[in-house]
This record gives structure tokens, C-alpha cells and sequence, in this order.
């Protein structure tokens, strides 16, 4: 993108590769302002449509915000019945009412292929954003839902996913993350950085949040959760080229156990929709949000910690469960 002069009234701007942008109204009203589209993961269109507008809404919560509106992002091949169209966008409003956002219009092109998501717009208190870039020595590293969507996906396309992998993946992809943001907003103080885990993976997402910060993540693989079925798809290949992407961006940052296999890097940084939140917490405040986050329906795992280093990046230790999530 052009230099651009920044304006007093940007709070979040592209500069730490952040979820969304926050726009300061007044001083107790900022806008979030985010958007994301892509082409089926799913077969069902409904739970296309539901998975697509959630992952689009995640990256309000992932702000501290709450969603207000929504506009309806469609490419849509004339070829195909538009029937099917409604059964995505009926998706899509369901997610919405489920988060208490209105959708209030959109638009449509013709394309090759279909799309589907979402133009957010959120509200925030400007004095209490959640952004990516604030992570302290110390923090401890709690993650919401499994890794391996993206690989899931992939199998689910070519036809070779197994029945618990497809109910596994996709409820998880529905479930919106509403409840986890709504937790870490509330605690707001002893959240000193919040992601969520979308299209760069975890190892992106946490990459950015290091390089924010200017500080190192220590990961325990065998604490990461790990859908049951996507380690082996991952041996066999079944990868998507964006999970690919993922690992060979992140790599010169990073450092794995010798014993670890690619297909196992592979998986951690998997290009995930719709996953879990990412946060850098301080140790005091771990088990009072683990039992929130539980409580409120939306569990998350302590996965690693945020040290001190002159090399921001990602040290991973330890092998990937053997008893993974279903």
C-alpha cells in the first residue's frame, strides 16, 4: 500500500498487521471496521454461509469490540442455481442474529467461483482495545479451539475426509467466538494482546503478535489442541498451499524440536477458518479466565509463554499430542 499520512482519529491502523482498524469517534466510542470473504470450505451451503460470516465477525471480538452491522460480500457464477445462494446468505443472517448484528445490505459480482462473506462494522471503548501488538515478558499464551481446519477442509474437497473429521471441523468452524471475545473484553486489563487464528495460522497469527511486541513465544506442542484425524492427513499430504505458505513465512523466526516432522510444523501453522482466540495474559489473571472461558461455553489451553528476546519469533518444543481433539 502508498504512504498514506495518518490520520489523529486511527487507534489501529495496518502497521502490526492487526485483525481489524479501529476508528476513534469520541472518547468512549471507536468503530472497528474489518472484512473477509472466501470460497466454499464446507459442502453444505448453509453451514458455508454460517462459518463464513463468523470468521468474518471474529475479528471484532478479536479487537475487544462488539459487532454492529454488516454488509454482505457475493461472487456468485450465473451458472450455478441461485438457489443455493440463498441457502449461503440464510446462513450468513443466521450467524448475525446469533451475534446480535444486523446485516443492512451488500453486493454482488459475477465470478468464476463462489464467495461469501462480510463488511463488519464494530463498536469499541477507544480506552479499552484489545489489539495484537501489547504482549509482555511473562504473559502466558492461552488458545481457544483446535488446530487443522484448513486441512480438513482440504480432505473434505477432495472427498477423503472421514465423518468425525467433517461434523468435528465444521461445528468448530460455526462456533462463533463471540462468547471467548466477550470474556477477554471484560477483563480487559489482564489482556495485554488478542488475536484470533484465521488464514496466517497460529504460528502466523502469534508471529505477528511477537513481532508487535518485540518479544519471543514459547510453545508446548503437546499442550496445543489438534483435531483428531488431521495429523495423518497431513503425512499423507492433504495440505493446503496457504498452510504451506504459512510455515515457510514463519520459519526463519522460528525454531522446532529436531524430531519434529514437517507434517507436524504443518499443522501448526494451518490455515485455519474461523478458529479459536490467541491471547497474552498476565499469570494472575489465568485462572480466573480459564474459568470464565468455560464458563461462558468458549474453553481455551495454555500453550505456551511470552520471554524476553532480542529476536522476536516462536520457540516450539515438545511433539504434538497423540490424543487429540475430536
Amino acid at each position: 500500500m502508498p504512504p498514506m499520512r495518518r490520520p489523529h482519529q486511527l487507534l489501529v491502523g495496518t502497521e502490526t498487521r492487526d485483525d481489524a482498524a479501529v476508528w476513534k469517534l469520541d472518547a468512549r466510542r471507536g468503530l472497528v471496521a474489518t472484512m473477509d470473504f472466501f470460497a466454499p470450505v464446507v459442502d453444505d451451503p448453509r453451514d458455508y454461509g454460517y462459518i463464513a460470516a463468523s470468521n468474518a465477525l471474529s475479528d471484532v471480538y478479536a479487537m475487544g469490540g462488539k459487532p454492529l452491522y454488516a454488509l454482505n460480500l457475493v461472487g456468485w457464477p450465473r451458472s450455478q442455481p441461485f438457489e443455493i445462494l440463498g441457502e449461503i446468505l440464510a446462513g450468513g443472517a443466521e450467524a448475525c442474529r446469533d451475534a446480535g448484528c444486523a446485516i443492512v445490505g451488500g453486493h454482488s459480482v459475477d465470478d468464476l467461483e463462489p464467495k461469501y462473506g462480510l463488511a463488519v462494522t464494530g463498536l469499541v471503548d477507544p480506552r479499552r482495545v484489545l489489539t495484537n501488538a501489547g504482549a509482555r515478558p511473562g504473559d502466558v499464551l492461552l488458545l481457544g479451539k483446535a488446530l487443522g481446519t484448513g486441512i480438513a477442509a482440504s480432505a473434505i474437497k477432495k472427498g477423503i475426509a472421514e465423518e468425525h473429521l467433517v461434523k468435528a471441523a465444521t461445528a468448530q468452524m460455526r462456533q462463533l467466538n463471540r462468547a471467548a471475545g466477550e470474556v477477554y473484553a471484560k477483563n480487559y486489563k489482564w489482556v495485554h494482546a488478542l488475536t484470533d487464528v484465521t488464514g496466517f495460522g497460529m504460528l502466523g497469527h502469534l508471529d505477528s503478535m511477537m513481532r508487535a511486541a518485540k518479544v519471543r513465544a514459547r510453545i508446548d506442542a503437546a499442550a496445543v489442541p489438534v483435531l483428531e484425524g488431521v495429523r495423518e492427513l497431513a503425512r499423507e499430504g492433504v495440505v493446503p498451499g496457504g498452510t504451506r505458505a504459512n510455515l515457510e513465512f514463519v520459519s526463519p523466526r522460528a525454531t522446532f524440536p529436531e524430531r519434529m516432522t514437517e507434517p507436524d510444523r504443518l499443522v501448526l501453522a494451518d490455515a485455519t477458518t474461523n478458529g479459536g482466540l490467541l491471547a497474552a495474559v498476565a499469570p494472575k489473571a489465568v485462572s480466573k479466565l480459564l474459568k470464565s472461558l468455560a464458563n461462558a461455553g468458549a474453553s481455551a489451553r495454555v500453550i505456551g509463554e511470552v520471554v524476553r528476546s532480542k529476536k522476536p519469533g516462536i520457540d516450539v518444543s515438545g511433539e504434538i499430542s497423540t490424543s487429540p481433539v475430536r
